[in-house]
This record gives structure tokens, sequence and C-alpha cells, in this order.
């Protein structure tokens, strides 16, 4: 890690982007993949470089100093124009590119719904490789990505947008537990949490005419892709998107109340921004995807 003192030191400089970007050596060492000591030796090196302190204690936490934070501000969106360039010219170069880089935020959507269907766009397109990241942050220009799938982020860049689903919730069970069921049933059934969406069950109970007194408390999960499998194998219920659902439901394994069917008021976007490489696939898979949307949609008698 030794450099001249005449050297610009760039990889330290990119380490020291990171830190000030998530906030923390701890962090920025889990962003990059290294270890914590590995990112202090680089701040050290660009410290010694610049020769001033570019972070300093704070009680127990570390914040930038105010060159710190100059600094941080100058170099960030060159540095990230470097490497989206770089990046982006390595892409074009590539003998696969015929390939498509999904980003989204809704991770439980990419794994019960979307992806189960990307084999019937690429035979569509004629083998056209689909990648799926997935991702709550917010997205920017620098990040590889032809195609962001969303309901809460937006993009800030240039791009094409589609409303591809308007969010329908519903409350779902074991058939098992279920037979003959009314919605009455929410009553003594424990309904399960999924804490990263608490608007769903407020959301839901409001429209159903209940509130949290009505129901029983269940247990809480994450993320609906994890609260599947305990609600499609255990003796309780689950508030959920349509969509996410839906196959579960005509294949049987899970069971739809009638009459649980509602609005919860968020839409679903997809962008296609104008840097991709393969503009017309990622319009085309949009459309894809409005129309893979509107025929997920479970029968209103469900």
């Amino acid at each position: 890690m030794a450099i001249e003192d005449n050297e610009v030191p760039l990889n330290a400089i990119r380490v020291f982007v990171t830190i000030a970007r998530e906030g923390s050596v701890t962090r920025a060492a889990s962003a990059l993949g290294t270890t914590q000591s590995s990112v202090s030796r680089y701040l050290a090196v660009l410290q010694h470089y610049l020769g001033t302190d570019l972070m300093e204690r704070r009680g127990r936490r570390s914040e930038l100093t105010e060159f710190g934070r100059l600094f941080a501000n100058t170099v960030t969106e060159p540095l990230d124009t470097v490497c989206f360039t770089a990046k982006r010219m390595c892409r074009r170069n590539r003998p696969d590119a015929n390939r498509l880089v999904v980003r989204t935020s809704l991770s439980t959507f990419a794994y019960s719904f979307l992806i189960p269907n990307l084999q019937a766009f690429s035979a569509e397109m004629g083998g056209v490789i689909v990648d799926v990241i997935s991702s709550l942050s917010p997205p920017t220009s620098s990040d590889d990505f032809d195609i962001l799938i969303t309901r809460d982020l937006s993009v800030i860049e240039p791009a094409d947008d589609w409303e591809i689903y308007n969010e329908q919730l519903v409350c779902v069970g074991s058939p098992n537990h279920l037979h003959n069921k009314s919605l009455s049933v929410v009553r003594s059934m424990p309904v399960l949490n999924i804490t990263s969406r608490p608007d769903i069950l407020p959301t839901w109970l409001r429209a159903m005419n209940l509130t949290s007194k009505d129901i029983r408390s269940g247990a809480r999960y994450d993320h609906n892709y994890l609260a599947l499998p305990a609600v499609m194998t255990g003796k309780c219920l689950l508030i959920a998107p349509e969509i996410i659902v839906g196959d579960l439901v005509r294949g049987g394994v899970l069971q739809v109340i009638p009459g649980s069917r509602t609005p919860s008021g968020m839409q679903y976007r997809a962008y296609s921004v104008d840097r991709s490489d393969n503009p017309e696939i990622a319009r085309a898979f949009c459309r894809w995807l409005v129309r893979l949307c509107k025929k997920a949609a479970l029968p209103e008698a469900a």
C-alpha cells in the first residue's frame, strides 16, 4: 500500500468516498467487501498524503472533519463518473451484451412473481439474459442497471416509466384451516406481521372496518417472502399483496378469505433509464411486465 509522495492514492480516495457515503469505517468495509483494518489503512494513507485529518472522534462516533466533508463533496461525483464510464465501456465490450440488469426494491415481488416468469420473456426476446439485483437504497446515475422496478423509489435521471401494478391486498391462509371460513376468522387466528411493510396491516384493517384490538397478533417477519412458508404450513393468516400470493392461490397452496381484497394505495412502477446499453430491449421488458401484471389478478370471487 506504500506510494510515492507525488503519486495520487486513487484507491485510498475511493475507499474514503465509501466511508463518507456509508457514514462509518465499519459500514464502508462491509460495502467494499473487505476488513475494517484495511479500510483504516487506506484512510491513513490518504490523510498522510493530504497532510490533515479527514475524520475525528465525537464521543463514541467518528465523523468527517470540515476538510473531510469538503474533500468528499469535491471528489465523489467525478469519481462516480469515472467508475460508471469504466463499467459502461466494459459492458459494451462484453460478448454477452444481449443482457439486461433489472434492479428492484421489491424483493418478494421479484422472488415470487418476477423471477419465475423471466424464462418466458427470455424466450420471447430470443434468449435475452436478465440479471436481477435487489436494493432498498435510492438509485444514482452511476449505478449499473437498465431498469428499476419499485414501489417507493424513483430515478433522478432521464427515463421512461410505466405503471405496472396498483397494489391490492388480500388475507390468505392455508386451505386446511380456512375451509368454509369467513372474514370473522381474523378474530381467532393470529395474523403475521411484516416489519418491512408496517403500512399493510393498518391499511387493511381500516378497509375491513376493524382495529388492531379485533385481531390476534402473530409472529413477526422482516419480509413477506420469509412469512410465506409460515402461512403455508401453519395455523395463521397473512395480509399480503395479491400479486405475490396469486400463483400460490391458483395452485391451491393458499386460500384467499372472501371479501378480504382492498387496494393499498401503493403503485408499482418500472423505469427504463436512457443510458441503458439496450434501450429497446429494456422498454420491451417494461411493456412485457405491464402485460404480465395485468394477467396476474385473481378472480373477484376469490
